[in-house]
């Protein structure tokens, strides 16, 4: 629970105890359209053909950000990367972080390196952009993400 305090006589300011609860009511309000000078229940106008379309439409397209442990549950085919030569001559082992892209149809549309050994970073961005997903579906549409992909080398023997 939150509550409002007048604060000092005559300086119309407020003392908020709860600040996040009063900051998500706010929310609450705006999104039901509470001081948007249109009547409650009404909707605003559409806007007509080639107007530029409102922020939340645009963010609809953006790709939606997921944990890795949530796209490897939708993982369907994975290509696993060919150890380099070079580095298993140099004993080199590690893990190469990616942030990927997977497109709407499950296929790896954008990929780029977050960390990693060079000599490991190229095995595994050709092998991660033959990966296919399922499609992840948000309100029964499928919709594009963003995530992390992690993909780790290790040398067996010693």
């Amino acid at each position: 629970m939150f509550a409002l305090h007048a604060a000092g006589a005559g300086a119309g300011g407020l003392e908020v105890e709860g600040a996040a609860k009063l900051t998500s009511l706010l929310a609450l309000l705006v999104a039901i359209g509470v001081g948007s000078h249109q009547p409650f229940g009404q909707s605003q106008p559409q806007a007509g053909p080639g107007a530029e379309q409102p922020a939340s439409a645009v963010q609809q397209d953006a790709p939606v950000h997921v944990a890795q442990g949530v796209t490897s549950g939708l993982l369907i085919k994975r290509v696993n990367p060919k150890y380099p030569t070079k580095a298993r001559e140099n004993r080199i082992q590690g893990t190469v972080v990616l942030r990927a892209v997977i497109s709407k149809g499950g296929d790896i549309a954008d990929l780029s390196v977050v960390s990693g050994d060079p000599l490991l970073v190229k095995s595994a961005t050709k092998a991660v952009k033959q990966w296919k997903y399922r499609p992840y579906l948000l309100a029964g549409k499928p919709v594009a993400l963003d995530t992390e992909i992690i993909v780790n080398f290790t040398l067996s023997g010693g």
